[in-house]
């Protein structure tokens, strides 16, 4: 490890990123911590902060639509492990962030113990799961993965757009918010519509809905 190694903390709950920074703090004192509040932030500060070893993700962060900003993460940093801290803890949730790319699985209920063994195990190259966790359910819906397959093949702004596609936004708003002219949007949501094989706005928004962590807003 060198003396710049850095773990970056991804949570949109200020409070709780403090917590898991203490916890993590007290434990392995020698990393440096940054904090990101959204997946533009979480990007940035990849891109800009060296040694990254170590993301611990919650998959509800904005800027993202369910597991994909962990599916574009992992296809864009595939050397950086993604430990995902979440509330969000049933068997089928953590069977899909394996499947999406994630080195660990942290329930945020689980006790300090358990964060420092998480951290540890995934740093030395190991899988982290609960300890009650059935690794039997660890398979995937076919639909599901085809969609995860499509997203990491976007570029950051291709990803950004269709974040905002499927959160309902028009192109103009889309426009707006990234400070780019609607041609150049209709531009990359017609790559979009290419890569996952639809034709309509709907289509996209159905499709890229697959991904969204509650299971009872995927289709079977």
């Amino acid at each position: 490890m060198s003396e710049t190694s850095t773990i970056i903390i991804a949570d949109d709950h200020p409070l709780f990123r403090s917590a898991l920074k203490t916890a993590i703090t007290g434990q392995l004192p020698l990393y440096n911590i940054v904090e990101a509040q959204d997946i533009d932030s979480l990007q940035a500060s990849v891109e800009t902060t060296p040694d990254v070893v170590l993301i611990l993700l919650d998959i509800q962060m904005p800027g993202a639509h369910g597991f994909s900003g962990l599916i574009h993460l992992s296809a864009y940093h595939p050397t950086i492990p993604v430990i995902v801290v979440s509330a969000h803890e049933t068997p089928e949730i953590i069977a899909r962030a394996m499947s999406h790319g994630a080195a660990g699985f942290l329930p945020k209920s689980s006790p300090l113990e358990s964060i420092g063994g998480a951290i540890h195990a995934v740093l030395e190259g190991q899988l982290w799961l609960p300890d009650d966790f059935d690794e039997s359910v660890l398979s995937q819906c076919d639909e599901e993965l085809k969609v995860a397959s499509v997203i990491s093949t976007l570029t950051p702004k291709q990803f950004r757009v269709a974040t905002m596609l499927a959160q309902g936004l028009l192109n103009k708003q889309i426009a707006y918010e990234l400070n780019i002219t609607e041609a150049t949007v209709k531009a990359h949501v017609t790559e979009i519509f290419r890569k996952l094989g639809v034709n309509s706005r709907t289509q996209a928004v159905l499709a890229i809905s697959q991904l969204d962590v509650h299971p009872n807003a995927i289709p079977r």
